[in-house]
């Protein structure tokens, strides 16, 4: 791991970015914005899920109504994601927007981001320059044969310097392609010529599965390599889905910690209980814990007691029974058919003890 980048820092709500902050999880909401209760409800377990800022999309004016009720009424930072229209944006900096997207690809030049600006700098607001392979202008397109990652770090660096000409510099940038290798080259080049902070995610990534894949590829070798200041995990599916995989990727890289980190053996000829069924069923009924617990579900003597040893909760799987571990601790024998509920019910009372300790 190498060490985090240092980036200017700037605030999306109460939720700092950059400058050293931690590395925060994004989303976005997948219900018709105009609809404040539903958009509501979805921002609601979105932050359930561990969302820290969310982002929803805001197309018309209708959207921009409801836009006021649903900043009001979230539990996390609202950002306004604008395409096209500008004074949306700027309708949406005035409604209360904790930050606001736009993409230079269909803003609509300098003289409207610049408007856009104003209006952000008037609301104490920062702006969010969303650079996607999809929507780079054609100017771009031309001189460097593509979306390819000169084009994007170009289109981003012209709106850098509209930004700056405007002494505007509550930014944060983005640069995404579908395409992970893309991706990754985008931000590297980005990242060594400028000091905005850095949202990071694989755009259009794919379905629950192929989509994991290319964002956990894409984002973890950029937070490997110590570039980036938010993440959105984009899937195809319900977005609480993405906060759990972007959580994940951060556990992995050690860079935050929420919730229990699970480890589970790959299971071959010698495990002698079902550890596929008991590993997802204990993974499942702990996915609400918030407590940083390492939970290992393993299936047989080679690998097992070693590993649920080491973990604060394991089990050792045997011949229809499993040895349970308790801080590297063996606390008792159970019959197979009883171990998921032993190992929850120990992850849960010491998830409580970690709590009466804070």
């Amino acid at each position: 791991m190498k060490e985090r980048r240092k980036t200017r820092r700037i605030r999306v709500g109460g939720v700092p970015v950059g400058g050293g902050a931690p590395v925060s999880v994004q989303s976005m909401t997948s219900t018709d914005t105009r609809d404040a209760r539903a958009t509501l409800a979805q921002i609601r377990s979105l932050a359930k899920a561990g969302c820290e800022i969310v982002r929803v999309a805001v197309p018309d004016e209708a959207a921009v109504a409801a836009f006021g009720r649903i900043r009001a009424g979230s539990p996390i930072p609202v950002i306004a994601d604008i395409h096209f229209d500008h004074r949306l944006a700027i309708a949406c900096a005035d409604a209360g927007a904790a930050a606001l997207r736009i993409n230079p690809g269909n803003i609509g030049g300098e003289k409207r981001t610049i408007e856009v600006l104003r209006a952000a700098r008037a609301n104490g607001i920062p702006v969010r320059i969303g650079v996607n392979s999809g929507s780079v202008e054609r100017d771009l397109l031309a001189r460097y044969g593509g979306p390819t990652a000169e084009a994007l770090v170009a289109s981003a660096a012209r709106y850098v310097r509209i930004c700056e000409k405007a002494r505007f510099r509550a930014l944060k940038f983005s640069l995404k392609a579908s395409g992970v290798a893309t991706t990754i080259d985008a931000y590297r080049l980005f990242s060594r010529r400028f000091d905005y902070p850095l949202h990071v995610g694989v755009t259009e990534a794919g379905t629950a599965f192929s989509g994991t894949v290319k964002s956990a590829v894409g984002i973890g070798t950029l937070l490997a390599e110590g570039i980036g200041d938010s993440i959105r995990v984009s899937l195809t599916g319900p977005p609480e889905e993405e906060v759990r995989v972007g959580w994940e990727i951060l556990k992995s890289l050690g860079l935050r910690s929420r919730g229990p980190e699970f480890v589970s053996c790959p299971t071959c000829g010698r495990a002698a209980i079902d550890v596929a069924a008991i590993a997802a069923e204990v993974e499942r009924r702990l996915s609400s814990l918030r407590a940083p617990l390492k939970v290992a579900v393993m299936g047989c003597a080679v690998n097992g007691p070693g590993e649920a040893r080491e973990a604060d909760v394991g089990v050792a799987g045997g011949k229809g029974e499993g040895v349970i571990f308790l801080k590297g601790e063996v606390v008792r024998k159970v019959k197979e058919k009883d171990i998921v509920a032993e190992v929850v019910r120990m992850a849960r009372r010491l998830a409580g003890r970690q709590r009466s300790a804070t």
